[in-house]
């Protein structure tokens, strides 16, 4: 993430330096950091020039959430959507998500605002009437693409519904651990063989659909008669 740390003119800057701004002090100290005084301290200008882009706070954090739904989940969307393979697709998905700096096509020459710690600040503030709306609406979107991604592998609405909430729930996994237990992670080239053993298990290697549907009551079913005793009834 980069922002400009010398002292700007109040004339230089635009909304969208206030919003990286913002995204800074979220993913450092959650969104009550993200709070006009400190950043306009943070900025080198005075509070008065926030108001010439946003009415209020609310509508920077609104402003905020945003750009990190933009920035982190369609951008990401419409990156890998690129890939015709479902495979494929779904592979530079899961490393797209577990890699901080974006690659390929969605880098270009892009200055990026948000790395996983968004994710994180904002899930913990889940509650606040501003977030919540937003982070429903970025966590629906990417679980119906991750279905989406599996519908596409050949599984079955309900395999590929399973599957798709299995790999959201190890990418959480994944980013709180990086944050609450950061030992347990492996780094460098390991962490690289972390993320081939990934997808390795949530690419399931043939489709399922066999597998919702009813299996084939046995010829003869045992069944108590009324004085408890098994018998057996054939069907017809």
């Amino acid at each position: 993430m980069t922002i400009a740390k010398r002292r700007a003119r109040p004339g230089a800057l635009t909304a969208q330096h206030w919003i990286a701004a913002a995204g800074a002090a979220l993913e450092a100290g959650g969104i009550d950091a993200v709070a006009v005084e400190p950043l306009a301290q943070r900025l080198g200008v005075t509070k008065g020039s926030f108001y010439w882009h946003f009415a209020n706070r609310d509508a920077l954090l609104q402003a905020t959430l945003e750009r990190w739904e933009a920035e982190c989940t369609e951008a990401v969307i419409a990156a890998v959507a690129r890939i015709e393979d479902p495979r494929e697709r779904l592979a530079a998905l899961i490393v797209e998500a577990l890699t901080d700096t974006p690659e390929g096509d969605r880098a270009g020459d892009r200055q990026f605002v948000f790395s996983h710690a968004a994710d994180l600040a904002i899930a913990d503030a889940a509650a606040d009437p501003i977030v919540q709306p937003i982070l429903r609406r970025v966590t629906e979107r990417r679980i119906d693409y991750l279905e989406e991604c599996y519908c596409g592998l050949g599984l079955s609405p309900a395999a590929a519904r399973h599957h798709a909430l299995l790999a959201y729930a190890a990418y959480l996994g994944t980013l709180r651990l990086a944050r609450e237990i950061p030992s347990r992670l492996p780094r460098d080239e390991a962490y690289l063989a972390y993320q081939r053993h990934l997808i390795a298990t949530l690419l399931p290697e043939k489709p399922e659909r066999n597998q919702e549907q009813a299996q084939p009551l046995p010829a003869t079913t045992d069944v108590p008669d009324a004085g408890g005793e098994r018998v057996t009834s054939e069907r017809s």
